[in-house]
C-alpha cells in the first residue's frame, strides 16, 4: 500500500516536471519566433531605408551634376562681335533739329564669368552717323569714326546649359578719330574745340545661345561734346557676337 502511494506521488511529481518543461519549451519557441519576426521586420526596414537613402543619394547626385553642368562655362571667354546703332547728337539748340542715323561697329570682346555674375570688356571700331537740320536749310548727315571701349558688369538672370538671359550696365570710353563732324560752317565753328574723349553710360539686355551672344543697348553721354556745343550723344545699338574661346 505504501509502495502504491509512493508510486502515485512519483508519477504526479514526474508529470508536473514534464508539464513545466513543456510549458518552458513552448515559451522558448514562441520567444524565438517573436525574435525572428522582429529580425525580419528589421531587415525589411533596413532594405526600405537603404532604398530610400539610395534614391536620395541618386537624386542629389543628379541635381548636383545638373547644377555643375549648367554652370560649366569657361572662366574667360574671348570672341568677336559686330552690329549697328542709331545715333543722335541730342543737341540743346532750339534752331537745330537733330535726328537718329544708322551707324556700324565691329571689334572684339572678352568676358570674365563669376558664376551668374560677369564682367565684360570690348574694343570696338565705330562708324557713327547723325542727322542735323537747321531751320530753313536742308538736312545734313554727320559722319565720324570712333574707338569705343565699353566695360560692363552683368548678371545672368536665367542660366542654362545652352542659353543665358542677361542684364548689364557699365560705362563706355569713346575716343573720336576725326572731328570733322559736319559740312555746315556754323557747326564747324561751334565744335572748333571739340572734345575727342567722352564717357558714356550704357545698359541693356542680352541673350547667349551656345557660343552666340546678342545684346541690345542704350548709351548716353555724361558730358557735352564741346563747351560751346551742348550735345550729349545718345544711341540705341544691337550687336551680335561669337565666342571663339
Amino acid at each position: 500500500m505504501l509502495y502504491r502511494l509512493k508510486l502515485k506521488k512519483y508519477r504526479r511529481n514526474h508529470h508536473h516536471f514534464y508539464l513545466r518543461h513543456y510549458r518552458h519549451a513552448v515559451r522558448q519557441r514562441l520567444f524565438c519566433k517573436l525574435q525572428l519576426l522582429r529580425f525580419f521586420a528589421y531587415i525589411k526596414t533596413i532594405k526600405m531605408n537603404r532604398k530610400a537613402i539610395l534614391s536620395c543619394v541618386v537624386l542629389f547626385a543628379m541635381m548636383l551634376s545638373k547644377m555643375v553642368f549648367a554652370q560649366e562655362q569657361p572662366r574667360i571667354q574671348i570672341g568677336i562681335k559686330g552690329g549697328s546703332s542709331l545715333n543722335k547728337l541730342n543737341t540743346e539748340l532750339a534752331d537745330l533739329d537733330d535726328k537718329y542715323a544708322l551707324g556700324l561697329h565691329i571689334g572684339g570682346m572678352a568676358r570674365f564669368n563669376l558664376g551668374r555674375a560677369y564682367v565684360q570688356g570690348e574694343a570696338l571700331f565705330s562708324k557713327r552717323k547723325a542727322a542735323l537740320k537747321p531751320q530753313g536749310q536742308t538736312e545734313s548727315k554727320l559722319k565720324w569714326n570712333a574707338i569705343d571701349i565699353p566695360v560692363m558688369v552683368g548678371y545672368k538672370v536665367v542660366q542654362q546649359q545652352d542659353m543665358n538671359l542677361r542684364v548689364f550696365a557699365g560705362a563706355v570710353y569713346n575716343y573720336t578719330l576725326n572731328d570733322n563732324l559736319s559740312p555746315l560752317k556754323g557747326i564747324k565753328e561751334s565744335v572748333k574745340h571739340f572734345d575727342k574723349s567722352n564717357i558714356q553710360f550704357t545698359g541693356g539686355l542680352g541673350v547667349d545661345i551656345q557660343k552666340f551672344s546678342i545684346d541690345v543697348r542704350y548709351e548716353r553721354g555724361f558730358s557735352d561734346l564741346s563747351k560751346s556745343f551742348k550735345s550729349k550723344p545718345q544711341a540705341f545699338s544691337i550687336g551680335v557676337g561669337y565666342f571663339i574661346f
